[in-house]
């Protein structure tokens, strides 16, 4: 049972008497005894750091034994987060020990984690459990369920990309990630909904990144923990199994919806675009983006037949009469550009799902919205997770949260 890193709020509120648990494990009722002591002489922010650090390693020495197990229950729940940001030290360490993870993080560090079940991608931006946070120093880590019995990782290039989903496992899901503007992440933006077997089984994932600031200087990239390799232009990809009486489900939030105003078709799929109908008339898009002077953090929305799916603006050029988006417009598809709404934070509280008011086991959520909406610092419910370049929903999405979640099937006693 994976332990929560020592950046979870639960240690501190232990060790400081926010949060009283009757524990089980004799070990850390006699250490919380003496750390309760010391923080009740010394209430300072080191003292209780220091002491949340004792009490969180115990519980890391001694994972395995049962009464540990059932105190992490007890104080964690039986949904335990999955997702959590971790020093490099203890990334190597859960590498060690066999876990399938999927990480998330600066490519400095995880250029320095040893072979194992991981995959990984560049990105240092990310959702926590204290808010929006951007940061070189830790990995975010996805641990995979114990229920996930096996794991195969598979590169993909260009030319064998439309196998994905038929290599996928009968009962399970599979995780991908692709470097941005690679020519791997612009072959699956436009044409994932044509390879075979598209949508049979859950594919989820997201675009690795970089800090902005390192934009056009330094190459988003994916890694290969099996073989140590680093991508720049093919596609990483973890298939998992699960046991029968499991089923995985990926689904998106988008905050967004279609605004009342102009109906906005193309003559032809791309990420480039100059001529587009307005309502039927033949317009230059650039010049109805610049006259309309319409906002550009705010997509343009498709309905696929209830589902909302966003196209992002990534720039409008008024001297070439050129607009260039994050992701693939497609010919024959009515958008309409975005409402506006006043609170990003609000908006995505209001549209959580109801069965997502605990973490799932995998989400991400997009840089333009942790931009557009200023998120650092700023908490999202109880989701987290890496923020990235685009996400993987069967196809590509932007300007969304995307997550995995698995369930248990009634047994067929409960039939």
């Amino acid at each position: 049972m994976d332990v929560p890193p020592i950046s979870h709020p639960a240690w501190t509120n232990i060790v400081s008497g926010k949060s009283r648990y009757q524990f089980k494990f004799l070990g850390t009722k006699f250490l919380l005894g003496y750390l309760s002591l010391r923080v009740e002489r010394d209430s300072s922010p080191e003292t209780i750091q220091r002491s949340a650090q004792e009490l969180h390693d115990i519980f890391v020495r001694n994972a395995d034994l049962p009464s540990v197990q059932r105190d992490l229950m007890q104080i964690f729940g039986k949904d335990i987060i999955k997702g959590f940001m971790y020093d490099l030290i203890e990334v190597k360490a859960k590498i060690t020990h066999g876990e399938k993870l999927l990480l998330a993080g600066d490519e400095n560090l995880l250029k320095q984690l040893p072979a194992g079940n991981w995959i990984g991608g560049s990105i240092p931006y990310f959702m926590t459990e204290q808010g929006g946070l951007s940061t070189r120093q830790k990995i975010y880590v996805t641990e995979l369920p114990e229920s996930v019995s096996n794991v195969s990782i598979r590169v993909y290039d260009p030319a064998t990309l439309e196998n994905i989903y038929t290599d996928m496992s009968l009962n399970g899901f599979s995780i991908i990630i692709m470097p941005c503007s690679s020519k791997t992440h612009l072959e699956f933006a436009l044409h994932a909904p044509q390879y075979q077997g598209f949508g049979h089984s859950p594919l989820i994932g997201w675009i690795s990144g970089v800090h902005l600031d390192d934009l056009g200087r330094i190459k988003p990239k994916v890694f290969n923990g099996q073989t140590q390799a680093i991508l720049e232009d093919r596609a990483i990809v973890m298939h998992a199994t699960l046991p029968p009486s499991q089923v995985a489900e990926i689904g998106y939030l988008n905050i967004f919806e279609q605004g009342n105003d102009d109906t906005i078709t193309f003559p032809k799929d791309g990420f480039l675009v100059r001529e587009v109908y307005i309502n039927g008339v033949k317009t230059n898009f650039a010049d109805y983006v610049t006259r309309r002077n319409l906002d550009t953090r705010l997509p343009l929305v498709a309905d696929y037949f209830g589902a909302m799916v966003n196209v992002s603006f990534l720039k409008v050029d008024a001297a070439k009469k050129e607009v260039e988006f994050y992701a693939p417009v497609f010919a024959g598809i009515s958008y309409k550009h975005a409402k506006p709404f006043e609170s990003y934070v609000m908006q995505f509280n209001a549209k959580l799902p109801e069965h997502l008011s605990k973490q799932p086991i995998f989400s991400c959520n997009c840089i333009l919205n942790y931009l557009y909406s200023e998120l650092e610092g700023k908490k999202t419910g109880e989701i987290t997770g890496p923020t990235t370049f685009g996400e993987v929903v069967y196809q590509l999405l932007n300007q969304t949260m995307a997550y995995l979640t698995i369930t248990d099937l009634p047994s067929s006693k409960s039939i």
